[in-house]
């Protein structure tokens, strides 16, 4: 489909301007996690609804999924404590989308995607096959830590302009006719980031409502958006089998588990750090003078002992935040048990 036609076709938003912060009138359902679900349940063909509905929302034009293909990323083990989830989905025009949800930093994030788009580029090219076979890439990233910027929502489309008009190169007559496409941009791949923790919780349209899950594991009521229908029957908590909610949680903790390693070792690092620096600061400070060099030891020592103090209190409201969670699905399994 050309840009043109994209745009033509793309839905518009539906405004909504509601804080679901604040309106306590809003009935919350606890929901699994997105990770969890692109894992378990959404490979099935059954459930591609729900994977549909948020590429739609997310590429504002409707999404068919032919197939979704085998990932090496994807271990599905109880055990597995990996913080990164991938898919590659093959739509019914051929053109290919890779979803990958990361939690943990990578400095090398954005040459990872590149790296992710060429190889599905060259996997899905039989030898000797036309360059007119390339495939239409989108990589659709969906991230849980800090990447930079100040919108929680990216999209990246390459653009050929002239450096002196400072016009759009289009496609020849001919080979619009032959590829339906009208600029190259529409050849090329595109990228979407999705910032989540980003997210002000507050949603002003239908993919809003998608991120809000993805950031709280929870669907409104009143939530409209493609997919999420679905999504609120096959996703929730309390509509898994016991062994499932087993699973579940033990897949929980052992991330748990993960995330507090990571940060007691920083933790760690800091201190040893703190150690370092003073007795460092010290050091300098005799040989340029015992007196000044007390005050400045003195004032840095301080200065960081105050910004390790904040980093403790930090870590410990998250461990806590963690542990209350934790305790409401274990609270919510017994009384399912006690139901049952």
């Amino acid at each position: 489909m050309s840009q043109k036609s994209h745009i033509a076709h793309r839905k518009k938003f539906v405004p909504l301007q509601r804080n679901f912060k604040n309106d306590i009138s809003m009935k919350l359902r606890s929901m699994i996690s997105f990770d969890w679900a692109m894992k378990r349940l959404l490979r099935q063909k059954a459930n591609f609804e729900v994977l549909e509905g948020f590429l739609s929302e997310l590429l504002r034009r409707k999404i068919i999924i032919k197939s979704i293909g085998e990932s090496e990323g994807n271990k599905s083990d109880d055990d597995d404590k990996s913080n990164k989830v991938d898919i590659l989905v093959e739509a019914d025009d051929k053109e290919l989308v890779i979803v990958e949800l990361q939690y943990d930093s990578v400095s090398e994030y954005f040459h990872r995607m590149l790296y992710g788009v060429s190889k599905a580029i060259t996997d899905y090219m039989y030898q000797g096959a036309s360059y007119s076979e390339v495939r239409k890439v989108y990589s659709v990233n969906i991230v849980y830590f800090e990447l930079g910027g100040d919108d929680y929502v990216y999209h990246g489309f390459t653009h050929f302009k002239g450096l002196h008009t400072n016009t759009e190169l289009q496609l020849t007559d001919v080979q619009q006719q032959l590829y339906n496409k009208t600029i190259i941009g529409d050849i090329c791949p595109e990228y979407y980031i999705i910032k989540v923790r980003g997210f002000d919780d507050v949603a002003r349209n239908t993919l809003d409502e998608w991120i809000y899950y993805l950031k709280n594991n929870r669907i409104e009521d009143h939530f409209t958006a493609q997919g999420l229908g679905r999504a609120k029957e096959l996703l929730l908590l309390d509509n898994l089998s016991p062994e499932e909610r087993e699973r579940y949680l033990r897949a929980i903790e052992n991330k748990h588990l993960s995330d507090d390693a990571i940060q007691t070792a920083l933790l760690e690092g800091e201190i040893k750090g703190l150690k370092k620096g003073l007795k460092k600061g010290e050091a300098q400070g005799l040989k340029k003078g015992l007196k000044k060099g007390e005050a400045q030891g003195l004032k840095k020592g301080e200065a960081e002992r105050a910004k390790l103090e904040a980093e403790k209190t930090k870590l410990k409201t998250e461990k806590e935040a963690l542990e209350a969670e934790k305790a409401k699905l274990l609270a919510r399994i017994a009384e399912l048990k006690v139901e049952n």
